[in-house]
């Protein structure tokens, strides 16, 4: 020991010293030790033995660690992602020399700083949560909220009536109609499969399945801005709190790109955008990272199914034998993916979807159409079977919405969409002996000659994309919309439930009807009722509220059991044979497509948002920067 050393804890006459020379020898040891421990705290590179000594420090803020911000207290996930955002300066912390290097930013996306400490505190008091402390660093956020909202061009919930100055309308009790609805939905759900990814009415239990990729909760992050929507102010709580406490990342299934990111990724996107609560955005971001080994491809294009516990991915086995990526679902990514990247400042989001887009764009298409399967090792098409329906649908959907969530700059968007539809219009547009008209599908240049339920919503997004087409194509995209969305209608009144079975023929002179009890069924799906929304807010013809309603009656009659709705196996059966689902997209999309049926033109307007595939609302990217040229989110 040190201490059995030091001369003055020894009697002097072993050493044979006098008292100046043991006074010398103390004050050189002394000075030494002072040496000593100060190369220890001050040398710059002392850092390994300063862990021996001090406390460690807290990481550098990055993804992987999440704080309680604001008053959301969130639990730490174990997983560490792959591309985590690049660092900002704590709250309040400005740094000059970030700030000079910060990429400046257009529209209300820019990036701006936080809000300071003296208003995180402030918030956090009011919540009875703690602030942000800076041993538990959050995903850097310099998103600003209020100045987001600012520059909506409508109150997110439209302008609000006095109701009790309102006198009853027949309109008004339809709308409530649908709330009700809603609200018995949800609650069927939370008492009997609260956690688990779907209720299954009949047997009043949960189903949780695989295709997530052991995530749970599908139902209720498809159901936050539904709820947030028709005010149902409680439900919406429950939801959140369920977000905040038991949603955890830390799985190791293997889950479907596409699903999680229309479901999960858009649900939590819409939310935070609504209500700007921070637990949305960190889940969202969190999330997206999982889904990037998905792109590890030679070419870029991501497969199907990403593996969440090896970060590894492989295509659908029934895909062309393994071989094959799906035209719809690596073409709906791009628009939440664009805003993971505005969200997190993380540029390999925005990355991913624009390199698809270059192979695409790349690529040769026979006579101007896509094909729904691509090899993601060669780039190729893999067969010729094109479908606006089940495979195809969704990417013509993101082509002409990224435009309109650009603020109409996303040019390379917009020109790919009306080749594309005027391809389909060439090549797959019919009109049957009976004058309806329909999109069939394309095999080598065979037509099949029927539509699937999933294509029935082509009628809105032509409507929607209408007023962006060359002058002389305008009428003629509308009176489109309209009749294929009128099409469709026939498919549901031809039907003893009139509700639509899931593909519809054309031939040996029957028209819109399934021809075989495997296409009869009907599992609560959206897209008719999302082509009456896009045509009543066009053109007020009240035949699409008629319809609407129709709807409603039926869901009403044949699909509401005692502990939630159901689809039904034949739509031709006026008795109903259930199938003991409550899909997650008939809360997410059925049901709000109605309610804004239903309501004001400036609920969730058009000028304000766009509605992903699963019917989550994302943000339009509204400019207040003077003659902001063209670009992208």
């Amino acid at each position: 020991m040190l201490m059995r050393k030091v001369p003055v804890f020894v009697p002097a006459s072993p050493w044979g010293l006098r008292l100046p020379q043991k006074f010398l020898f103390l004050l050189f040891l002394s000075g030494l030790v002072t040496l000593c421990f100060g190369a220890l705290f001050l040398l710059p590179n002392s850092s390994r033995l300063k862990r021996l000594f001090l406390a460690p420090r807290t990481q550098q803020p990055g993804l992987e660690v999440v704080a309680e911000v604001a008053g959301h207290p969130l639990a730490r996930e174990q997983e560490s992602p792959p591309n985590p955002a690049p660092a900002v300066p704590a709250p309040g912390e400005d740094d000059a020399s970030s700030q000079a290097n910060a990429r400046r930013r257009k529209g209300w996306l820019r990036r701006t700083h936080p809000t300071g400490t003296r208003e995180m505190a402030t918030a956090a008091r009011s919540s009875g949560s703690a602030a942000l402390r800076p041993q538990e660093p959050s995903i850097p956020f310099s998103f600003d909220f209020h100045a987001f909202q600012s520059r909506l061009r409508h109150p997110v919930l439209g302008t609000r009536a006095d109701e009790s100055k309102e006198p009853q309308s027949l309109v008004r009790a339809q709308r409530e109609k649908i709330k009700e609805m809603m609200q018995f939905a949800w609650q069927s759900y939370k008492r009997y499969a609260m956690g688990k990814n779907e209720l299954r009415p009949l047997t009043k239990d949960g189903y949780e399945g695989s295709m997530f990729g052991g995530l749970s909760g599908a139902t209720i992050i498809d159901s936050l801005d539904t709820l947030y929507l028709m005010e149902l102010q409680d439900e919406f709580q429950e939801a959140k709190a369920w977000v905040e406490e038991n949603f955890h990342l830390n799985v190791s299934g293997e889950a479907s790109l596409f699903e999680v990111n229309i479901r999960y990724i858009g649900g939590l996107l819409s939310a935070f955008y609504l209500t700007g609560e921070e637990v949305f955005r960190i889940k969202a971001i969190k999330l997206g990272e999982k889904l990037l080994p998905a792109f590890n491809t030679p070419t870029g294009i991501p497969k199907g199914v990403v593996n969440f516990k090896s970060s590894s991915n492989r295509s659908w086995g029934w895909a062309m034998a393994g071989s094959s990526s799906i035209l719809a679902e690596f073409g709906s990514l791009h628009l939440e993916f664009l805003h993971l990247t505005e969200l997190s400042g993380n540029q390999v989001f925005a990355e991913k979807v624009r390199n698809i887009r270059k192979v695409l764009r790349k690529i040769d298409k026979p006579f101007g159409l896509y094909p729904n399967f691509l090899s993601p090792v060669s780039g190729n098409w893999m067969q010729h079977h094109v479908s606006v329906g089940g495979l195809g649908d969704s990417f013509y959907e993101y082509l002409i919405k990224s435009w309109l969530m650009s603020a109409k700059t996303d040019v390379e968007a917009k020109d790919m969409y009306y080749e594309a539809l005027e391809a389909i219009e060439t090549h797959l547009l019919n009109v049957s002996p009976g004058g309806l008209t329909y999109i069939a599908e394309w095999r080598g240049g065979i037509l099949d000659h029927k539509m699937g339920h999933l294509a029935c919503f082509s009628g809105g997004m032509i409507a929607l994309g209408a007023e962006d087409a060359k002058e002389e194509k305008r009428a003629r995209y509308r009176e489109l919309a309209a009749q294929i969305t009128k099409t469709c209608h026939e498919s549901y009144a031809r039907s003893d439930t009139k509700l639509g079975p899931e593909a519809f023929w054309f031939n040996s002179g029957r028209e819109a009807v399934a021809t075989q009890l495997s296409e009869s069924y009907y599992i609560l799906r959206p897209e008719v009722v999302e082509s009456y929304m896009y045509l009543w807010r066009q053109t007020h013809d009240p035949i699409y509220r008629e319809w609407g309603w129709e709807v409603v009656t039926a869901l009403e009659k044949y699909c509401r059991t005692e502990a939630g709705f159901s689809g039904i196996q034949d739509v031709y059966s006026s008795i109903p044979n259930h199938d003991n689902k409550q899909q997650t997209f008939f809360l997410a999309e059925t049901l709000k497509y109605l309610y804004l049926l239903f309501s004001e033109d400036d609920v969730l307007s058009l000028e304000d948002w766009v509605f992903n595939t699963e019917a989550h609302p994302l943000p339009v990217n509204h400019s207040d920067s003077p003659g902001r040229g063209g670009g992208q989110l």
